[in-house]
């Protein structure tokens, strides 16, 4: 399995290293928190770590450390904009119950 992008996400990822001057990828993991348990995180990736795996999807690289890809692995991550909203989706199929807020989950 593997983390991939969809083209939107790639294209918004791209756009945003771009326009900070810097940076070889994006960080993916997961944090404990929320209701549920878990929650993602992102970062943008200056310097990659030796432990990563590392996935490209249309061109980006997607960092992820060990501790968290048993939970995201086989995730695609995606962009979308809704009226003035906009912020990446996780099509997560590890997921068993996400919270009422919508801000965290568990597998």
């Amino acid at each position: 399995m593997a983390v991939t992008l969809t083209e939107k996400a790639a294209k918004h990822i791209n756009r945003y290293l771009e326009r900070r001057g810097k940076g070889v990828g994006l960080r993916f993991g997961v944090r404990t928190t929320g209701c549920s348990g878990l929650a993602y995180k992102l970062e943008y990736v200056d310097e990659a770590s030796a432990e990563d795996a590392v996935f490209e999807s249309h061109g980006v690289k997607v960092f992820v450390d060990p501790k968290s890809l048993a939970y995201i692995d086989g995730t695609e991550l995606d962009f979308a904009r809704e009226g003035l909203n906009e912020g990446f989706r996780f099509n997560n199929p590890n997921v068993k119950d996400n919270c009422g807020c919508g801000e965290s989950f568990r597998v």
